[in-house]
């Protein structure tokens, strides 16, 4: 069971001055160009938007992050030559959360961190039950999860989020983040350790 996915605002995608990527106005390359660019990364937006919202913790800044990050694949569209984009746009979002607005908030994000290993890292999230009383406890409890996951460490709450949000294999989040495999394995072993903790005392049970 995947962990809370918050909806998200439509959010408009940016085009680059004096061009429509939406609708693909225009001729020859620039045509190919934006139906190459819609058909790539559109379908990632949702992912993008949420992984912003989880760094920068606030809605608008997340939105204008997001938009940002699209700017700036679609100038850059050219260049890209892996064969997995969503690490790609990840890693564009990261550079700007970290960049413009960390200091735009006057509170640098901190992508670094301790990376200990905790043996405790049962997922909160791994049993599944059908019951229409379980549906009901599983909404009010992916609330809470979500706020536990926002109260993270940085380090910790991005690749909790790049992982079980956004799907991503470990080795697709050390791309994005640009850690070892290793440290991104200590990362989500404590990240979950912690949430797991979080959550006995949200509910007043002994940790």
């Amino acid at each position: 069971m995947m962990l809370y996915r918050p909806r998200q605002q439509e959010l408009r995608v940016p085009s680059e001055p004096g061009r429509e990527i939406m609708t693909g106005n225009g001729s020859g390359d620039d045509d190919d160009k934006a139906r190459r660019f819609r058909n790539a990364v559109l379908p990632h937006l949702d992912d993008v938007y949420t992984l912003a919202r989880y760094l920068l913790r606030d809605n608008t800044d997340a939105e204008d992050a997001a938009q940002q990050c699209y700017l700036r694949a679609l100038r850059h569209f050219d260049t890209f030559r892996g064969p997995e984009i969503k690490p790609w746009l990840f890693a564009i979002l990261r550079n700007i959360c970290r960049g413009e607005f960390a200091r735009r908030s006057g509170a640098p994000l901190n992508m670094g961190g301790e990376t200990e290993e905790d043996e405790d890292t049962t997922p909160l999230w791994q049993e599944a039950q059908a019951s229409p009383e379980t549906e009901i406890l599983r909404a009010r409890d992916a609330e809470t999860i979500r706020h536990l996951v926002a109260e993270l460490p940085e380090p910790f709450r991005e690749a909790i989020v790049l992982r079980e949000i956004n799907d991503l294999s470990y080795s697709e989040i050390a791309e994005v983040v640009g850690a070892p495999l290793g440290t991104v394995m200590s990362r989500l072993a404590r990240a979950r350790s912690m949430l797991r903790k979080a959550w006995l005392a949200e509910e007043g049970l002994p940790t």
